[in-house]
């Protein structure tokens, strides 16, 4: 927003809650996040961004992602797994990120398609504004759909894996 139309916007707020909302939708603005949300003395703010979504149909589903231990490096990988959500071991995002599915860069994964876990074993990363948030396994089972790729961005109640 161009200094003198932010300025009189300003101006013209006398609210210290409609100050607070400016100030939040500015912060989205500035991060590209797509929604914040704040509990302020019990009362709560939400601010959000009208969000987009373009929706391709398949004549079938897609089958679940399979991640190969040694891939050549010329190779595009894989893309994720559509995700419908019904699945009951469905584990969903638990806020807005980016999903990292290695704890730093060149290090293997968390989890693969197969992999066995254990109850709160790490299953990938959500970066949320400079924090790094692990998302453990609610139960124990195999993994037997990766839903989201690396360094690709998540919704809040997006589905990122799932557990048999």
């Amino acid at each position: 927003m161009p200094p003198s139309k932010k300025a009189s916007a300003k101006s013209t707020l006398t609210d210290p809650d409609l100050e607070l909302i400016a100030s939040l939708a500015e912060i989205l603005n500035d991060t590209g996040l797509s929604e914040i949300e704040l509990d302020r003395k019990g009362t709560k703010f939400r601010v959000a961004k009208q969000v987009t979504a373009v929706a391709s149909i398949a004549s079938a589903p897609p089958a679940p992602v399979v991640h190969a231990h040694a891939a050549p490096v010329h190779e595009a990988p894989a893309a994720p797994a559509k995700a419908s959500g019904d699945h009951p071991g469905t584990v969903k995002s638990p806020m807005v990120g980016t999903v990292y599915m290695a704890p730093s860069p060149g290090a293997a994964n968390f989890i693969e398609i197969g992999s066995t876990v254990k109850e709160g074993q790490t299953l990938l990363i959500i970066e949320a504004m400079k924090t790094m948030n692990q998302i453990h396994a609610p139960r124990s089972g195999k993994v037997t759909a990766i839903y989201v790729e690396n360094g690709h961005p998540v919704e809040y109640g997006e589905p990122l894996v799932a557990i048999e």
